[in-house]
């Protein structure tokens, strides 16, 4: 009796002192504030449509529980300053996108606290980079803030 062939096993996924995101390597990753940002595009996108009948927004309960989660924990919460956080981040392109995405999801304070949940920056930006980007991020959200 033959068989299909096994696939092969899928590649461990590490975020540590180096970034292993096996088949996840190459794909574009998103803060929490850009997802939010989409999101509620294709949201808006989808209602317009049903409203001239072509289409049908339906709500479900996992997209309802993932708009509120993006409602409490996305950090910048208006289109202009999302995109200007992600322009920031779009100059530093020693970073992998997953840590760019991580770095605007935290809003880290602190260069030790970046590198302490985010490992893999520790190899690939200086301690005074990371602080300006830091600065840079925490402007935007005090901005916003006040």
């Amino acid at each position: 009796m033959a068989s299909r062939p096994r696939p092969p096993p899928p590649a461990e996924e590490q975020v540590g002192q180096t970034l292993s995101l096996g088949e996840f390597s190459n794909v574009q990753s998103l803060s929490l504030s850009a997802a939010r940002m989409i999101l509620h595009a294709m949201i808006n996108h989808r209602k317009k449509g049903s409203n001239n009948g072509s289409g049908v927004m339906r709500e479900t309960e996992t997209l309802n529980k993932t708009l509120d989660y993006l409602e409490l924990f996305a950090r910048f919460k208006d289109e202009e300053t999302t995109q200007s956080v992600e322009n920031i981040l779009g100059n530093y392109d020693e970073l992998e996108t997953f840590e760019k995405s991580q770095l605007a999801s935290l809003c880290c304070v602190e260069v030790d606290e970046a590198k302490t949940l985010i490992p893999s920056l520790a190899t690939k930006i200086s301690d005074a980079d990371l602080k300006d980007l830091l600065d840079q991020i925490i402007a935007k959200r005090q901005f916003m803030d006040s």
